[in-house]
């Protein structure tokens, strides 16, 4: 069976890997990858409301919203700098690409480390800039607490430089827009107080003003239908209303919500049949990945063989277990468990400060090291 790409191939070097990773091929290879799945498993994704017979466990399954977004940089150092300094997060763990070991994998979260909370970046250094298009994640909001903090912020980032617009109603809530330095595409979102908040005492952001975790994600897709039927049908996501693409006003934003609903739990779909597939690169996401409950897992990965939905199959990338597929439109998505979490190798009062390598890496330690430029975060 045909099976989904998930991660960058193994690494002959890393100027190697960013011509792979920006190629013309590579573009190509993933517009065919949805091509396949729509073509294999279209059908098969869409029985539910055709009356398949799903599994009891499939009928209680719930997504319990965004578990973490994975984008890519080219400049580890200055990416610490920003995500910790500026934004004022937790370096929660810092090690590398399960895949590609001479890749940093840097997660940012918030001072627990929950689950939710963190953006991760591969740090690919010799990687050219995203071209932006759609067949991907083209933006990631974070949550804060309140009108204030947003208006905090606003200040906080012309004092900083930061690219940024004004604060804005988007699907009924308050939004900052802004961008990081090398062009990611960023929000802040008012979420009225509903979370917990876990603030970091280390942070130069006041707790009362702190990011407490992730907010919706957007996509942008040619055509709606092909993802409408993958999250409704397959991951169980609820329709949750529409409003005018912020950049094209003339297209429409789909929101989905998953679990409790609210801002930590909705993906939005941008329909923008006008654009070109993006060209991965620094500045881009790799991939969004949504929670599971840890019993809940292995029903997800049956959910996934009994709809002959290409995947990975079961990871156990050790901070917690993962399953990756592409919807038929491109998009990487990810369904990864809320355990063991990230203080399952090192204590939580130090996550971060040095390179945490799962069990199965530890006896290359030497050698990883070796390979990695030197990155100071304690």
């Amino acid at each position: 069976m045909y099976r989904a790409s998930t991660s960058p191939p193994p690494r002959r070097n890393r100027r190697a890997a960013a011509n792979d990773l920006l190629s013309a091929a590579a573009v190509d290879r993933r517009a065919a990858e949805a091509d396949i799945w729509h073509n294999a498993c279209g059908q098969e994704a869409s029985a539910p409301s055709a009356g398949r017979r799903r599994t009891t466990r499939s009928k209680t399954m719930q997504l319990k919203g965004i578990h973490h977004l994975t984008a890519v940089t080219a400049d580890a150092g200055a990416n610490f700098a920003f995500y910790t300094r500026t934004l004022g997060m937790r370096l929660v763990k810092k090690t590398v690409n399960q895949d590609d070991v001479t890749a940093y994998h840097l997660f940012y979260g918030d001072g627990a480390g929950s689950p939710g909370s963190d953006i991760t970046f591969f740090d690919f250094g010799l990687a050219a800039r995203e071209r932006r298009g759609s067949r991907t994640v083209t933006r990631t909001a974070f949550r804060v607490g309140s009108p204030e903090s947003l208006a905090w912020w606003e200040k906080r980032f012309a004092e900083h430089g930061v690219a940024r617009g004004g604060i804005v109603e988007r699907h009924g809530r308050q939004v900052l827009d802004f961008e990081d330095f090398e062009g990611q595409r960023l929000s802040l979102v008012d979420d009225g107080g509903r979370y917990e908040a876990h603030p970091w005492d280390k942070s130069p952001v006041p707790a009362e003003h702190q990011i407490k975790g992730l907010g919706p994600i957007t996509m942008t897709v040619p055509a709606l239908d092909p993802t409408d039927v993958v999250v409704k049908e397959l991951m169980f996501m609820r329709a949750a209303g529409t409003y005018p693409d912020p950049e094209a006003p003339e297209h429409m934003v789909q929101v989905f919500e998953m679990g409790e609903g609210g801002p930590a739990a909705e993906l939005h779909v941008a329909v923008r049949p006008d654009l070109e597939p993006a060209r991965p690169g620094a500045g881009g996401v790799h991939h969004v990945a949504f929670r599971s409950d840890d019993a809940d897992y292995d029903g997800w990965a049956e959910r996934l063989k009994e709809t002959r939905v290409p995947s990975s199959g079961k990871i156990d990338r050790f901070y917690f277990r993962s399953l990756y597929f592409r919807e038929p439109n491109g998009v990487l998505f990810e369904i990864a468990t809320d355990g063991p979490g990230f203080d399952a190798d090192e204590p939580a009062e130090t996550m971060g400060e040095r390179l945490a390598l799962p069990p199965f890496l530890e006896p290359r330690r030497a050698e990883i090291e070796a390979g990695l430029k030197p990155l100071a975060t304690g």
